[in-house]
């Protein structure tokens, strides 16, 4: 298999060409109003780190809008409550590089914005950012490299917004209960977690 590897950058571009002119030219280093408008209509984004303990991609959402775009070139992200694990702050205290997918219910684009992130308990800020009252722990504020928008083709071949019915995933609780080898009782776990999610949301 090791003969058939790409090793060299100079094989990687001849396998896939040069790049068209609409990619190029779409990638800005600010937030141009038009990208604004996508990240104030994304109810969800994926943040990317790194640290020295390894790579985290983790999931943020809230209603659209929750990524606040204080201008043109910084970002302000709350982060709520959850887990106590904190990969994704624990590595931004070593390295400040963060990557953001924002996904648009019902849209084929998605954006990309690559910048650094600082994290701050500012209470002007987490007032900003709080839902029903309630704040997050803390804020990332994003400045802001590097911005363009992902076509629609993954979106498209996964078929992600079209209605189908629910695939028969594992739940939560038969997960830890085989990983625990059944220290958690998977069953109670399932049936405890909607009143603890709704009482733990915020």
């Amino acid at each position: 298999m090791s003969q058939h590897a790409i090793r060299t950058l100079e094989q990687l571009q001849a396998l896939y060409g040069a790049v068209g002119e609409a990619s190029s030219r779409k990638e800005v280093d600010h937030v141009h109003p038009l990208y604004r408008a996508m990240i104030e209509a994304s109810p969800f984004a994926v943040l990317a780190t790194a640290g020295p303990g390894g790579l985290d991609a983790s999931p943020r959402g809230d209603p659209p809008g929750f990524v606040i775009v204080q201008d043109e070139r910084t970002l302000l992200l709350p982060e709520r409550r959850g887990n106590n694990r904190i990969d994704s702050l624990r590595n931004l205290l070593a390295d400040p590089r963060v990557a953001l997918l924002f996904l648009i219910p019902g849209t084929g684009e998605t954006l990309r914005v690559n910048g650094r992130a600082s994290i701050t308990v500012d209470p002007g800020l987490l007032e900003r950012c709080a839902v029903d009252g309630k704040r997050p722990q803390c804020v990332l504020v994003i400045q802001v490299e590097t911005v363009f928008f992902q076509c629609a083709r993954a979106i498209q071949r996964a078929k992600l917004w079209q209605s189908a019915p629910l695939p028969a995933v594992p739940s939560a609780g038969a997960v830890l209960e085989a990983l625990t080898e059944g220290a958690i009782d998977g069953r109670r776990y399932d049936q405890e977690l909607p009143a603890r999610q709704r009482a733990t949301l915020y």
